[in-house]
């Protein structure tokens, strides 16, 4: 079914109050874009919280960021929006947000590649971190391009978390997912430990994620022969108290 641009707008502002009520971004924080055509693509403003959008703010731009319709303008952070479009042509959608936990653990240094939840598991796998970059430049765009074409969940370095879909609404999922497993995560290791899914129960969730025809790309699961681990507390705050002596001591 063919929506009308509309019901496209209405769509990314119903997205951008949801990302907004649940304190994935703060005042004018975040960006999302919908392709329509090959040229063609519906994104939010500059400037605009995303708590308070309405469809006649939406604005449209072609596939180099440039505005074609709206009052608004476009922000200088569609560029990375662009590069996964022309890079993945089975996007159709892309979200970028501050998840507060996700994005902690990039200001940690830590790796958000622990299996710990069947649902993260099937859909997104491991998240890898981009190298910062200095936003509305192309250094963001440029961090994607190692994990872009396995991926649909990014974390970036100091910068939040974007996620790409199919459709808006799986882009949004994806997002809440990464936050989701993020916060287990995050509240795991304050309790002492991580212990992660055992080899083979990973294996069996790989082969369902086969079966269920899941769309997106999906990096597949390393599965090494001690992979199931537990991460203490000690070593956690061990590990962290070295990371942030090694940037005190550049």
């Amino acid at each position: 079914m063919i929506k009308s641009p509309f019901e496209i707008k209405k769509e990314i502002c119903e997205i951008g109050h949801k990302i907004y009520d649940k304190g994935f971004v703060a005042a004018n924080d975040g960006n999302i874009s919908v392709k329509v055509s090959e040229n063609e693509y519906y994104c939010t403003p500059t400037g605009v919280s995303k708590g308070a959008l309405t469809p006649d703010m939406i604005i449209k731009v072609d596939k180099d960021g440039n505005k074609l319709e709206g009052k608004l303008n476009p922000s200088s952070e569609i560029k990375m929006h662009m590069r996964v479009y022309r890079e993945r042509p089975d996007v159709n959608a892309v979200v970028h947000a501050h998840p507060p936990i996700a994005t902690a653990f990039t200001v940690a240094g830590i790796e958000l590649d622990q299996y710990i939840l069947p649902e993260a598991v099937l859909t997104i796998g491991d998240v890898p971190t981009c190298e910062y970059g200095t936003p509305s430049t192309m250094e963001i765009p440029d961090s994607l391009e190692p994990y872009i074409q396995n991926h649909d969940a990014f974390l970036l370095e100091n910068h939040g978390a974007l996620t790409v879909g199919c459709n808006l609404t799986k882009a949004f999922f994806i997002m809440e997912e990464v936050e989701f497993n993020a916060k287990i995560c995050k509240y795991a290791m304050e309790l002492g430990a991580v212990h992660e899914i055992p080899n083979e129960q990973l294996k069996k969730l790989m082969e369902l994620r086969k079966k269920m025809n899941l769309p997106g790309r999906h990096p597949g699961i390393e599965i090494e022969e001690e992979h199931s681990c537990e991460c203490g507390k000690e070593e956690l705050i061990a590990e962290i108290t070295r990371k942030v002596l090694a940037q005190l001591g550049k």
